[in-house]
């Protein structure tokens, strides 16, 4: 009796077929919102009008970066991933092709937030660039943490939470050997951006292995006893 052969059909077809569906599932409202948000708050210094202030421009680009990072905590969010786990594209793939898709927005919103401070207090924009890469692969690799540990559909909620407590107790409870958050003149800038980019690298690790599937335990189903009949 002829056995019927399994067609496999390329990765890169699969990814094509999935990309516009994908787009149409991602969170928009929520990154639109952000977005708003952003650069709303990077703009502060033009509308005030008066004499800009380089750390106030400097701490509110940071705000943007978070602000956006907030959003992006719901990138991965999936309220039907329980009734479409049987998929022909595996987790790492699926949530590689959502980053990809808000890549060019994520790019826009930042150079708009960037351009909107004024050039005499600008910071260097290499320097909080880093930082606002950091803060956004951190909302990602937390969303991450959440789908693969806890089987959260929606971490966003969550993982915005905790990126809003994060960033007003660590400069707190830091140590100053550990200090991210510095001005341009202080001595320690350089020595915080390499924290900034050890973090940046963590963070990128984290959302790699939390992407894997899990690896299901036979037992978890308990064990397979043979039907008498």
């Amino acid at each position: 009796m002829p056995v019927a052969a399994t067609v496999r059909v390329p990765l890169a077809a699969t990814v094509r077929v999935l990309l516009v569906p994908l787009a149409r599932t991602l969170p928009w409202r929520a990154l639109s919102a952000a977005g708003a948000v952003g650069l709303l708050l990077a703009a502060v210094p033009r509308l005030l009008g008066d004499e800009p202030d380089d750390w106030l421009a400097l701490n509110l680009l940071r705000a943007a970066a978070l602000a956006l990072a907030a959003g992006l905590a719901f990138l991965l969010d999936d309220p039907a991933r329980h009734t479409t786990t049987p998929v022909p594209v595996r987790r790492p793939v699926r949530q590689l092709l959502r980053v990809v898709l808000v890549v060019p927005f994520a790019a826009l919103f930042w150079t708009a937030a960037v351009l909107l401070v004024p050039t005499a207090v600008r910071p260097p924009v290499g320097a909080v660039t880093l930082e606002a890469a950091t803060m956004f692969t951190l909302a990602l690799a937390l969303s991450a943490a959440a789908i693969r540990f806890r089987e959260e559909p929606r971490p966003g909620t969550g993982v915005t939470a905790v990126l809003l407590i994060g960033a007003v107790l660590s400069p707190l409870l830091l140590p100053d050997c550990w200090e991210l958050v510095v001005t341009v003149t202080d001595e320690r800038w350089a020595a915080a951006h390499e924290r900034w980019g050890a973090l940046l690298a963590a963070a990128l690790a984290v959302f790699a292995m939390c992407g894997m599937e899990p690896v299901r335990r036979r037992w978890a189903a308990g064990p397979l006893k043979p039907s008498r009949t």
